[in-house]
């Protein structure tokens, strides 16, 4: 069976840096796992990195969430120290589901999908939906363990509505 796994903006600045959070904190050393188990097994892994520029906080996110985060090059924007040293493509995106990810996982003939990562409630679910209008025959799960959102509560409701758009949640 041909398997992708997703990691979603595992970036230092949402674990421990000016986004970080205890949830996010907590998941690294799960993620790290599944990374590993799907290397082990031969199948491949990729990663999505948010990515914004100088320019962040005069864009609507910026507007919306003023905190500087994610800017390319800088220690905040790397996959986290725990992570980087892990093979596999990475997708940079300036919003939050990866249109380019979406459509390599379109044509790789895939047999399922597999997301964790950060945000649940952002851009673990937007990342999924994509997915889904992109290939709606195509098997995708979320792995709740390996997954933190803003809050325990959003993480929560997110999990939720992913389910409800066919995306199984384990």
């Amino acid at each position: 069976m041909k398997r992708l796994l997703v990691v979603v903006d595992m970036q230092k600045d949402f674990i421990d840096g000016s986004l970080g959070t205890e949830e996010a904190r907590g998941i690294v050393e799960a993620v790290k796992e599944k990374i590993r188990a799907y290397e082990e097994a031969g199948d491949e892994v990729v990663f999505t990195l948010d990515t914004h520029f100088d320019d962040y906080l005069d864009t609507q996110e910026g507007r919306n969430l003023p905190v500087k985060h994610c800017v390319r090059g800088s220690g905040g924007w790397k996959l986290h120290q725990d992570l980087e040293h892990f093979q596999g493509k990475r997708f940079e995106k300036n919003t939050f589901g990866s249109v380019e990810c979406g459509e390599y996982i379109a044509k790789g003939g895939y047999e399922t999908v597999e997301l964790v990562g950060l945000c649940t409630d952002i851009c673990v679910i937007s990342n999924a939906m994509v997915i889904k209008a992109m290939s709606p025959e195509l098997p995708i799960l979320v792995d709740s363990r390996c997954c933190a959102g803003v809050t325990p509560k959003s993480h929560k409701n997110a999990l939720e509505a992913m389910k409800m758009c066919q995306i199984q949640v384990i």
